[in-house]
């Protein structure tokens, strides 16, 4: 495969032209689709919109594909393209339709987008904020995890976990100016069980949303979803910011299942963190830090000896926590060690006491 590189406007244009002249059936023009997307989870939908263009029925082509720039990953700092641009090349999509902006109010794109002379766009974890005259230009709708208008923002799918939710789902809204706040078209709901934690939960509802937009894009296409979409009752709104580090640390003296759910949250970024204290045959204290990796809320526990210090029963570390409950982390990492059992962790502790910090 060629080097990944940021198209020219030149190209762009010239091959946005081609791709509007396409048509299909009788004379009719195929409806032309820009996608709007970043990360692997939006690579999924896009690979569904392909194999859905293809089809000789399709009523839509996707003209051109939007996406975050290529950026420096893993230890050599290449510049690598996101997972919606790998998969579009994969995919034997013209290179020079796969567009880069670092910013969606740039006024070469929204020149590009023009051209391209979009019926509607798609945007799935795209990553950057829309302007309004971005959305002056065609009809976007994007995909949203979560039940609308719950969790508007930028992480709703960690913050409904964080809160311990039975059930979410993913949604299809019109995009406008405010956050999340469009009508919607169309949702689906999803249960929620204890053990998901965010990564596999994102996954799963953009594979829903993906099914659900290839179902609604008809009336999409042809408008009638502008007149079937339902506004938001905004007094039910709730927000969803964006994770930081500094949340990922656990405090011990809040409840097991508060933590259980903060630890299922963060999986993957910022991922969650604790200091314990380690006792050496001597009693000489230390302080050790962990990444919690993998936890459950003990059913049943006995506390016996120091109210701070953790056992070790079955296959997991117990911790207790505020109210009496217990924590089992079943999973964890040292500082620039890889992920290790709790039972492996344990059997390297050679004795030595682990304590909450007091």
């Amino acid at each position: 495969m060629a080097r990944y590189s940021p198209p020219s406007l030149r190209c762009f244009f010239r091959c946005a032209a081609s791709s509007a002249s396409r048509a299909v059936g009788s004379g009719t023009r195929k409806k032309n689709l820009v996608f709007l997307g970043s990360p692997q989870v939006a690579a999924s939908v896009l690979d569904k919109l392909l194999g859905a263009s293809g089809s000789p029925e399709s009523a839509f082509q996707v003209a051109a594909v939007v996406t975050q720039p290529p950026a420096a990953k893993n230890r050599g700092r290449k510049l690598m393209p996101s997972a919606v641009a790998q998969l579009a090349l994969d995919r034997g999509f013209p290179e020079e339709l796969i567009f880069t902006p670092e910013r969606a109010r740039e006024e070469s794109f929204l020149s590009a987008l023009k051209e391209v002379e979009p019926d509607v766009c798609i945007t799935a974890a795209y990553g950057n904020i829309l302007p309004q005259k971005f959305l002056d230009i065609p009809s976007c709708v994007n995909i949203h995890p979560s039940l609308l208008p719950l969790y508007r923002g930028a992480a709703p799918v960690q913050r409904a976990l964080q809160d311990g939710v039975a059930e979410t789902g993913v949604s299809l809204a019109y995009t406008v100016r405010a956050l999340d706040a469009g009508p919607v078209i169309a949702c689906e709901r999803f249960s929620v069980d204890e053990c998901i934690k965010a990564p596999e939960l994102l996954s799963m509802l953009f594979h829903l949303g993906s099914k659900l937009l290839i179902n609604e894009l008809p009336s999409i296409l042809d408008g009638s979803a502008k007149d079937k979409a339902q506004p938001q009752d905004d007094s039910k709104a709730t927000l969803a910011p964006k994770l930081n580090s500094e949340e990922s640390w656990l405090s011990f003296d809040e409840e097991a299942k508060v933590l259980h759910n903060k630890v299922r949250a963060f999986a993957g970024w910022p991922g969650t963190r604790a200091k314990l204290q380690l006792i050496n045959q001597n009693s000489v204290p230390d302080v050790l830090e962990i990444k919690v990796i993998s936890t459950k809320v003990s059913t049943s526990c006995v506390k016996v000896g120091d109210e701070n210090e953790i056992l070790f029963s079955g296959s997991s570390l117990l911790i207790p926590c505020s109210g009496s409950t217990w924590l089992e982390v079943l999973e964890l990492q040292l500082p620039g060690k890889k992920v290790t059992k709790a039972q492996d962790f344990w059997n390297g502790l050679r004795g030595q006491k682990l304590m909450k910090l007091p």
